[in-house]
């Protein structure tokens, strides 16, 4: 990346910041971004671990032109509070998320979710189905993410971070593990730039959010518990359902679309991208919007 698309991209994270606001949800200060005209249809956006809603940045703009859009950085994650608790759950979040749309009145809305939001996505689905959630969901899409337990093949260094070894673990770990393993989880072709990478270690070890790492990853226990709370989620959808994945991601590619169909959960779109990885919207922007404006288009 040359110098220009440095100063071009710390610039653009300063103005992210600078247009959102915070607003207190369950006790918590919660970085909020809500942009686009209030006659546009509204989508709301649930990004994944360990990074922040930073990780909408590179379809943002082409979003906003046709949905009003609505997301947040949840508890833990990048601008908003990270308290050193040992209580992080996907249940917490989705009462974040919740609380939220109930502070914007969010009456009906579509919902993108990748990765740990995909988690959270499916337990307010989950919600919804009982009659009980905030809101009227119109469809959701989900990027890579472990909607199925038995597929999702964690990386080393999250499974060492969920056993009692983690909080060593989190606390010597530095920038050049992280790069390491993050750009893993890419495809060959798409790898992060060392300046974006430097971005997404600023989001999370901004209010020291590193050390909470092993807290956070608690997620995975979740996953089990709830397992079948939530893939009934998918099975009884009854709003449009997209998947749109990286094919090439070792955490949730190929092998979770084929698990995904092997259970006949409801898929009304599928995008594959081939050469894709564990972070499609970063990886390949202009891919990820076009399905997912393919997917709301086959809705009418």
């Amino acid at each position: 990346m040359d110098t220009d698309n440095k100063s071009n991209l710390k610039t653009a994270l300063t103005n992210w910041k600078a247009s959102g606001e915070r607003l207190e949800l369950k006790g918590h200060q919660i970085f909020v971004k809500d942009e686009g005209p209030s006659d546009l249809p509204v989508l709301l956006l649930i990004h994944g671990f360990p990074t922040s809603s930073w990780d909408w940045y590179g379809i943002w703009d082409t979003l906003k032109a046709r949905f009003r859009l609505v997301t947040l950085d949840m508890l833990g994650f990048g601008y908003s509070d990270k308290p050193n608790i040992s209580t992080y759950s996907i249940h917490g979040q989705a009462d974040i998320v919740e609380a939220l749309i109930t502070a914007k009145s969010l009456d009906q809305f579509h919902v993108l979710a990748h990765d740990y939001g995909d988690t959270v996505a499916q337990e307010l689905l989950a919600r919804q189905q009982q009659g009980v959630g905030a809101g009227t969901w119109l469809s959701c899409c989900f990027l890579n993410g472990g909607l199925f337990p038995e597929t999702h093949r964690a990386i080393l260094t999250q499974k060492l971070l969920l056993s009692p070894i983690g909080p060593l673990l989190n606390k010597l770990s530095g920038y050049k593990q992280f790069s390491a393993r993050f750009s893993s989880v890419f495809g060959d072709q798409t790898k992060p730039t060392e300046e974006e990478l430097r971005i997404f270690w600023a989001l999370i070890n901004e209010k020291g959010g590193k050390h909470i790492f092993h807290n956070l990853i608690t997620y995975m226990r979740d996953r089990k518990e709830h397992r079948e709370r939530w893939v009934g989620a998918l099975n009884n959808a009854t709003i449009p359902l997209a998947l749109i994945n990286g094919s090439v991601d070792p955490v949730s590619g190929a092998h979770m679309v084929a698990r995904y169909k092997e259970l006949k959960c409801r898929l009304d779109y599928l995008g594959e991208l081939a050469t894709v990885g564990h972070y499609p919207q970063v990886e390949d922007p202009v891919g990820v919007t076009r399905h997912f404006f393919n997917f709301i288009n086959s809705q009418k």
